[in-house]
């Protein structure tokens, strides 16, 4: 059932709410027959979600200056909103496939909670799910190489060349297996990025010309996970140019 909202209880109801669950916003009014013709798709779609995303419907009516600050012009208008702000939205009444498409891309596909949980066997089902996700990939091999599980690592990331964080991966193996860089790799065991980082970095020079690819593979693929921006991604990134070149 689509909760009521007004310009009183919006802040509420629908932003602060999204920021735990995502929320679709129907503005519509009473005279407006297309929002009539709309409303069924919208609440089996909320229906079909368990709870997972909230409805709620605004009266652009009564709520003029609600309508205004998110740039109603036409109804019915839809907004999706997530953390409190709009990721989503279309105007009119859409087919149902497209009213299915925008509360599906609001909540995790079921590859995304078995990433989410973590363990190797939720990994490899994700893997196999949506084998073309590189993240989860990355994420299966990092779990195989906790358990030493090189070859088995290797293969998870085999088919994502051109991912930084999956070439940086296979690059570590090949570099374990040629017992180069011994030092970064063990740091890279304790979770010590920085001083990894150092130690391949302080190998490239002396190294012939495939060991040097690996090394920077391996380099670029720790900086790949850092957030966007760090201080340390951007000084390892001058300091790579400066060992290569």
């Amino acid at each position: 059932m689509a909760l009521d909202v007004s310009e009183a209880t919006f802040q509420a109801e629908v932003i602060e709410r999204s920021r735990q669950v995502p929320v679709v916003v129907d503005f519509w009014a009473e005279w407006c027959g297309p929002c009539r013709t709309l409303t069924p798709a919208l609440e089996a779609a909320e229906a079909a979600r368990d709870g997972r995303v909230v409805l709620a419907k605004v009266d652009v009516d009564a709520n003029q200056a609600l309508a205004s600050r998110f740039g109603v012009q036409g109804i019915p208008a839809v907004k999706a909103f997530r953390d409190g702000a709009v990721v989503d939205e279309f105007v009119g009444a859409v087919p149902k496939a497209k009213v299915e498409a925008l509360f599906e891309g609001l909540v995790p596909s079921r590859a995304d909670e078995l990433l989410a949980a973590g363990d190797e066997l939720s990994l490899r089902e994700a893997a196999e799910l949506e084998p073309r996700r590189a993240d989860i990939a990355v994420a299966l091999a990092k779990a195989r190489l906790e358990r030493g599980a090189e070859d088995e690592a290797l293969e998870a990331v085999g088919a994502h060349q051109g991912d930084f964080a999956a070439e940086g991966i296979a690059a570590r193996i090949q570099l374990s297996k040629q017992g180069v860089a011994s030092e970064a790799l063990s740091a890279l065991d304790r979770g010590e990025s920085q001083a990894a980082l150092d130690a391949l970095l302080t190998a490239i020079p002396d190294a012939d010309e495939d060991t040097r690819e690996q090394l920077r593979r391996a380099v670029i693929g720790i900086l790949t996970e850092l957030p966007p921006g760090d201080p340390t991604a951007i000084q390892y990134r001058r300091r790579l140019a400066t060992a290569l070149y």
